[in-house]
């Protein structure tokens, strides 16, 4: 939990090296696995980005969202723009929701991060 916390948005390989500097013979098996739980529970959250590996956040819990430089590959936060779950409530002009209990909306916005733009000509 504290390295996730420490490493937001971390794949699981930045993860495991950086657990194994506290715990030198911990297995990539047992961080793997200890992931799955921790995402299995809702005390961490898994995102996997589109063309990316799975990441792993400590934030939970709340209706944020991601920001992705599709050069760097970069991630940040976002906020929810407006109210607590504005997202949960989607258009259903074609009633494909009846039966469906919504508790979650990712989105995920793409675009050049600073560093990345200021080479972009």
């Amino acid at each position: 939990m504290e390295v996730v916390h420490d490493h937001p948005h971390a794949d699981t390989e930045t993860i495991y090296s950086a657990v194994r500097n506290g715990l030198p013979d911990v297995s990539r098996q047992a961080v793997y696995d200890v992931l799955n739980a921790l995402t299995s529970v809702g005390l961490i959250r898994r995102i996997q980005p589109l063309g990316s590996v799975a990441r792993y956040e400590s934030r939970v819990g709340d209706n944020h969202h991601h920001l992705v430089c599709r050069s760097c590959g970069v991630i940040a936060d976002i906020d929810c723009a407006v109210g607590d779950t504005p997202c949960l409530t989607p258009s259903d002009d074609n009633n494909v929701l009846d039966g469906f209990v919504l508790d979650e909306a990712e989105v995920i916005y793409w675009g050049l991060c600073p560093n990345c733009s200021s080479v972009v000509p």
